[in-house]
C-alpha cells in the first residue's frame, strides 16, 4: 500500500510537470491560471485533471470540444510514478523518509524528465530548469557528500566536476559557432557536474555520447533524420545522468575490474 500511495503521489506530481513542459515554451507562469484545454481552451474542471485516469475515462477527448488529448500526458504521469517507484526502492522503503538523498533524487528525477520532454518536443532546454536544479545540486551535495567536516574538499570537487562539464560543452560551442551544442547543453553540463561529482560525470558523458551515436545512426539509416538534422542531445544527457546517479559507481567499478582482469 505505501508503494501505492508513493506511486499515486508521483503520477500527481506528474500532472504538475505535464504544465510545467506545456507552459514553460508560451512563457506563461507554472503556478497562476487553471489548466485549459489547448484546443478550445475551456478551463479544466477537477474531475478531468486526475492523473491518468481522467484520460482514460474520457477515452482521449476533451469533455468539452471533443478534440484528442496528446499521450504525453497520462505518458509522463505513468513515468513520473514509476520513477518514484523506483527510488524508493532504490533508498529502501523503511529508510527514505528519514534520508535526505531520497528526496534530494526525487527533484534531480523530475528535473532530468522536465529536460528531456521539453527538448525532445521543442529542442529547447529552459534556464528557468537547469538554473534553480544546478544551485540546489550544488547546495546540497556540500552538505549531503561532506564527511567529517571536510567541506572545502567537497566544494572544491564539485566546483571542478561542474567545471569539466560545462567546460567540456562550452569548447565545441565555440569551436563550432554553436553549431554543434547549444547554450543550453553547457548549462546541463554543469548540472550534471555538480549532480554526479566526479568521476560519475565521466560516465554520464560517455553513457550519453556512445547512445546517442547509436540512435543517431538508426534514424539515419531508416531516413527519419539526415546527417545535418538537428538532435536533442539534451535527451541523452538527462537520461545518462539518470543512469550515472543510480549506477555510475557499479558502472565504474566493474570498468576497473576488467582492466585488472
Amino acid at each position: 500500500m505505501i508503494y501505492f500511495f508513493i506511486f499515486l503521489i508521483g503520477t500527481v506530481i506528474g500532472s504538475f510537470l505535464n504544465v510545467v513542459i506545456y507552459r514553460l515554451p508560451e512563457k506563461k507562469s507554472i503556478a497562476k491560471g487553471r489548466s485549459k484545454c489547448p484546443h478550445c481552451r475551456q478551463e479544466l474542471k477537477g474531475y478531468d485533471l486526475i492523473p491518468i485516469l481522467s484520460f482514460l475515462i474520457l477515452k482521449a477527448k476533451c469533455r468539452n470540444c471533443r478534440k484528442k488529448i496528446s499521450w504525453q500526458y497520462p505518458t509522463v504521469e505513468l513515468v513520473t510514478g514509476l520513477l518514484f517507484l523506483f527510488v524508493a526502492y532504490y533508498h529502501q522503503l523503511s529508510g527514505m523518509l528519514s534520508n535526505p538523498e531520497f528526496f534530494r533524487d526525487i527533484i534531480f528525477v523530475c528535473g532530468l524528465l522536465v529536460i528531456f520532454m521539453t527538448d525532445l518536443k521543442y529542442y529547447l532546454i529552459f534556464d528557468a530548469v537547469t538554473l534553480p536544479l544546478i544551485v540546489f545540486a550544488f547546495v546540497v551535495n556540500i552538505f549531503l557528500m561532506s564527511h567529517a567536516g571536510n567541506y572545502l574538499d567537497v566544494i572544491l570537487g564539485l566546483i571542478l566536476a561542474g567545471f569539466i562539464g560545462g567546460g567540456f560543452f562550452l569548447v565545441q560551442y565555440l569551436a563550432s559557432k554553436g553549431k554543434w551544442v547549444g547554450g543550453g547543453d553547457i548549462r546541463i553540463g554543469l548540472l550534471m557536474g555538480f549532480m554526479l561529482g566526479w568521476p560519475k560525470l565521466l560516465v554520464a558523458l560517455f553513457i550519453a555520447y556512445i547512445v546517442g551515436a547509436i540512435i543517431s545512426l538508426f534514424l539515419i539509416g531508416f531516413k527519419v533524420k539526415k546527417m545535418k538534422s538537428q538532435v536533442p542531445f539534451g535527451v541523452f544527457l538527462s537520461v545518462a545522468t539518470f543512469v550515472a546517479l543510480f549506477y555510475g559507481g557499479e558502472i565504474i567499478n566493474w570498468y576497473l575490474n576488467l582492466l585488472s582482469v
